[in-house]
């Protein structure tokens, strides 16, 4: 996975968008997003502040869960566009372009997709731990949030946060780590009453998990990597599974945010979390803001590949 809060991405066509599960529905337009430096360039950065107008980060200050209702299925997503990242490992984890080689990276266009094909996201205080074999698959954590395909009808803008329904998941193992794929669907959309579980996806939009499995297997064999695999043998699970899932992934991260196991080069700087050691104040956060460059008034790259990858499969 390659960035979790205000799950967004750069530039570019598909429909990349970050989604934090949590936050009261109400609450949801609370959050509102920064953008510093250059659209598209290395110094580009998008923070996050919420409805007192204070910086906060998204990978740890946005709640999880909606509302009081137990098990309710309705997290928070960030939305991510086309190439943008969590910055996991920098304070406040703002969103960053996605670099290669010192150059903006994009997600290859393999036939017959263009882009991404959901709002790509992620959910917050969720954690895939690195040192954690997980029971069902046999593989440790990405070390990153748990990603959300959500799969509305709107295009989600990069920082977006939203409510989300979970539907499902899919447990993709990439270069030997768990990286599960929520499939969700926002909550605000016009359709989101008739989707329960993982089999109403198939009912009312057939032919979209299969779309999701191939697109995941391929999208990184034009750089030159192997295709992805799969546990359960490419089948999706179910609510009640992704729902066990996303608690055991909030279990890590509260561990993690407490300073109760080794996090790594993961930064845990916040400004809401109770207790946690690494709390900071507001006016540490914002001069933390305050250090990257401004936003520039030169337009986003338009670097994007434009080249479509024929795999023959």
């Amino acid at each position: 996975m390659r960035g979790l809060l205000g799950l967004c991405q750069a530039v570019g066509g598909g429909r990349a968008g970050a989604l934090l599960a949590g936050a009261a529905r109400r609450a949801m337009a609370g959050f509102c997003a920064e953008e510093r430096g250059r659209p598209g360039s290395q110094d580009f950065r998008v923070f996050f502040k919420n409805g007192a107008g204070h910086y906060i980060s998204p990978f740890h200050d946005i709640p999880l869960r909606v509302g009081t209702e137990k098990d309710s299925g309705i997290p928070t997503k960030k939305a991510r566009s086309n190439d943008d990242e969590i910055a996991t490992e920098e304070p406040l984890n703002p969103i960053k372009q996605d670099m290669k080689h010192g150059k903006p990276r994009y997600v290859a266009n393999v036939f017959p997709h263009k882009g991404y094909i959901w709002n790509y996201g992620a959910l917050p205080q969720t954690w895939e731990d690195p040192h954690h074999k997980d029971k069902d698959t046999g593989c440790c954590g990405d070390n990153d949030p748990i990603d959300v395909c959500e799969i509305g009808s709107k295009v989600l803008s990069r920082g977006e946060v939203v409510p989300v329904k979970i539907l499902g998941v899919l447990a993709l193992i990439d270069q030997g780590e768990t990286d599960w794929k929520l499939i969700a669907i926002n909550a605000n959309d016009p359709e989101a009453d008739k989707f329960h579980d993982i089999d109403d996806v198939q009912k009312f939009k057939p032919g979209y998990l299969e779309a999701t499995v191939h697109w995941l297997r391929f999208y990184k064999v034009p750089e030159g990597k192997p295709e992805n695999k799969f546990a359960f043998s490419g089948e999706f699970k179910n609510k009640a599974f992704a729902l066990e899932v996303i608690k055991s992934a909030h279990e890590c991260w509260k561990v993690l945010l407490m300073k109760k196991c080794d996090g790594g080069a993961i930064n845990c700087t916040n400004a809401q979390v109770c207790d946690s050691p690494f709390r900071c104040t507001q006016e540490e956060a914002r001069s933390l803001v305050e250090s990257v460059s401004p936003a520039a008034p030169s337009k986003e790259s338009s670097g994007e590949e434009q080249a479509w990858h024929f795999l023959g499969k």
